[in-house]
Parts: C-alpha cells; sequence; structure tokens
C-alpha cells in the first residue's frame, strides 16, 4: 500500500527537508519538496499529492495560510502539520481549519510514517464512498 502514497514535504529547513526525504522514500513513500508554502502550491497543481507534511512557521506565506489555501484549491490532500513545541496552538487551529493531524518536531520517523499512512487510508476510504 505506501509505494501508492505521494508526499510533499513543505518546510523552509534544508537539511531537515533532505534528510526526511530520504528516510521517508527508503519506506517506500514517493516524496517531492517544496521549501515555501507559495512553492507547494506550485507543485500540488502540478502533481498527484496524496498527504502534505506542513511545517507551520515559514518566511513568506506562513503554514496556516498554505493550510487554507491547500485545502481551497485541492480538498482531497490530507495535511499534517508540524511544528516546534511553542506553536501546538497553531496546530490545533490548524486541526479546525481541515489539517488532518499534527506532530510535534523533530517527530519520532515510525509516528510520522504511521500517521501519513492513516491519512493515506481517510483518502481511500473517502474515494470508495
Amino acid at each position: 500500500m505506501s509505494e501508492a502514497v505521494r508526499v510533499l514535504l513543505v518546510d523552509d529547513e534544508d537539511i531537515y527537508v533532505d534528510t526526511l526525504r530520504k528516510r521517508l522514500a527508503r519506506r517506500g513513500l514517493t516524496v517531492l519538496t517544496a521549501g515555501s508554502g507559495e512553492q507547494a502550491l506550485s507543485i500540488l497543481n502540478e502533481n498527484e499529492v496524496d498527504v502534505v507534511l506542513l511545517d507551520v512557521k515559514m518566511p513568506g506565506m506562513d503554514g496556516m495560510e498554505t493550510l487554507s489555501r491547500i485545502k481551497q484549491a485541492h480538498p482531497r490532500v490530507e495535511v499534517i502539520m508540524l511544528t516546534g513545541h511553542a506553536n501546538v496552538d497553531v496546530a490545533i487551529r490548524g486541526m479546525e481549519q481541515g489539517a488532518f493531524d499534527y506532530l510535534m518536531k523533530p517527530a519520532e520517523m515510525d509516528d510520522l510514517y504511521y500517521k501519513i499512512q492513516d491519512a493515506y487510508q481517510k483518502i481511500q476510504l473517502a474515494d470508495k464512498a
């Protein structure tokens, strides 16, 4: 099942993005990356994506604005918010605006992987309904 999951990782920290992309790809996921909210929206317009891993705190368009635009333009896509300790309330607000869930950074790899699988399963069930 996991080989079909297409993930977009959105974060402005290049080293974090590169490391996480490699670790998720090793688990059989197809991973695209974006360094900003604007870039994420552009990638979503041109590629099939199932799950977005979205950093809350980014320069320019922040995670909340990006989430709002993703849900407007791509309602089928599930979004998992990634947040530092100070931003838990922001992540919870994100869930109220349609995010699937949130995880604290740095997320435990297994937790992140299974959260992606859960989000993908939700999409599969919705597609069958």
